[in-house]
């Protein structure tokens, strides 16, 4: 009897914490190729650094991939895998001048790590081939998306409640709105140059 009821406590549990997590999906039009979409700062809440660590190759002279979203706290690694020497810096993060740094120039095969503790887009660089950028960019939340070349993005396991989702994409301003998330919710976008 008594395992019954554990067993109920527990599928009770498991109901009730899929029922408070929900998505955001939608579309981020008016612009071509990859954007990301993310949840932003939520007052009062902190999120352990993931510790997966992913790599940007730099490969036949283009940072790849092109665009790469993180949450705040991840370590990036910066692979190189030409034959020549390349190097890695950025001018700001988010639009911060102070947050500028520079990685250095290195060899093929060898790979440079970073710690992404602010916000924001990241302009990747190089200073041996000016024709080289790539973006990262730092969720503040792990709660957030690449949307496919059409445009369309979805969140997951995002808890109900009410916060602000961005959209980000390359040359443009970044446009933010309320989102109230109960189980699934929409969130449309439209960026302009």
């Amino acid at each position: 009897m008594n395992r019954n009821i554990v067993f109920v406590l527990v599928a009770l549990l498991a109901l009730t914490l899929a029922a408070s997590a929900g998505s955001i999906s939608g579309k981020v039009s008016g612009v071509t190729g990859e954007s990301v979409v993310y949840v932003d700062t939520i007052a009062g809440k902190t999120f352990p650094a993931p510790t997966a660590k992913p790599v940007i190759d730099q490969k036949g002279l283009m940072f790849t991939p092109h665009i790469v979203a993180v949450e705040q706290g991840t370590t990036v690694e910066f692979l190189n895998s030409d034959k020549v020497a390349h190097n890695v810096f950025w001018p700001s993060v988010g639009g911060n001048k102070k947050l500028t740094h520079n990685l250095g120039t290195w060899p093929q095969g060898e790979k440079r790590a970073f710690k992404f503790d602010n916000p924001g887009a990241v302009p990747l660089l190089c200073n041996v081939h000016p024709e080289m950028a790539g973006y990262i960019v730092v969720s503040p939340t792990p709660y957030f998306a690449t949307t496919d070349k059409s445009g369309a993005y979805k969140i997951e396991n995002v808890p109900d409640g009410n916060y602000t989702v961005t959209a980000w994409h390359e040359g443009t301003k970044n446009q933010s709105k309320p989102v109230a998330v109960a189980g699934d919710s929409k969130a449309d976008f439209t960026l302009s140059k």
